[in-house]
């Protein structure tokens, strides 16, 4: 065997190692377009498990997350946050903040 020899070519292992390659190939992109589809798709399934409100919504949002990319990260915060306990604990985070100095002594 030279140096500038191939091994394989020209053989049955060579058409066997081609087609291997091949659904390897088109396995991994399979694969891959699959976990890529299915992560795109939590904030709807997140949405349905929790019978959120908006569902309409948030799907409109993933769908266009697939353009522009941040709409999908809106989606994300919409299907897994609860705003109405959000927005509980800011007004009592608020009502409860420790006076100031200045408030103290005007009471």
């Amino acid at each position: 065997m030279s140096l500038v020899s191939v091994p394989f070519v020209d053989t049955g292992a060579d058409t066997v190692l081609h087609v291997f390659a091949t659904i390897v190939l088109v396995a991994t992109l399979g694969a891959t377009l699959f976990g890529v589809w299915k992560f795109h798709e939590l904030p709807i399934n997140k949405a349905h498990s929790k019978e959120h409100h908006q569902i309409g919504l948030i799907t409109a949002l993933t769908w266009i997350g697939f353009i522009w990319h941040w709409v999908w990260v809106v989606a994300v915060i919409l299907a897994f946050v609860d705003m109405e306990k959000a927005i509980v604990h800011l007004r009592d985070t608020w009502n409860h903040a420790p006076k100031t100095n200045q408030e103290r002594e005007e009471a």
